[in-house]
């Protein structure tokens, strides 16, 4: 999954819920766990900051607490 298409979800889902978790199952086939840490590795990537650099920031801020 590329870093671009996980950040775009998380700015259009910045809350967990149950919705969202059923949005990742359904819209991007992964289950939650894997989801984050994907996610994880998207914000810190170079392409994942280039490409949304409040998303990325936001997402190691909240990972760094």
């Amino acid at each position: 999954m590329r870093p671009d298409a996980l950040l775009d979800f998380e700015r259009a889902h910045p809350r967990h819920t149950g919705a969202k978790e059923v949005a990742i199952i359904r819209d991007l086939g992964l289950k939650p766990a894997r989801y984050y840490q994907l996610l994880a590795r998207a914000a810190a990537s170079h392409e994942g900051q280039a490409h949304d650099p409040f998303t990325a920031h936001r997402i190691i801020r909240r990972i760094a607490a």
